[in-house]
């Protein structure tokens, strides 16, 4: 953790060793929130859109997992309606 003493203007200088490990650079854009008597800067990435692909991947995509879900549901379904079949047909 490092300090800053905040200028005139409300600037403040982040350290070195922090700007160094998250890649901060003149120019780099940062986002700027508060909370529970916080305020938290956050590095804003360069393309939102890249730094967002493939969060969502996982073992087995949903899709296919979806899929087996149903697949597994319409079989116990078949069999039951099966089991009913073949009691109606025997008179029970």
């Amino acid at each position: 953790m490092g300090r800053a003493k905040v200028s005139p203007k409300g600037q403040i200088v982040i350290p070195a060793p922090i700007r160094k490990k998250y890649g901060i650079k003149p120019g780099s854009i940062m986002e700027i929130t508060e909370g529970d008597d916080r305020i938290i800067l956050k590095l804003t990435p360069k393309d939102p859109i890249e730094t967002a692909m493939g969060m969502l991947k996982g073992d087995i995509s949903l899709t296919k997992e979806l899929l087996q879900t149903r697949h597994e549901e319409q079989k116990a379904e078949e069999e039951k309606a099966t089991r009913l079949f073949d009691r109606k047909s025997k008179g029970e």
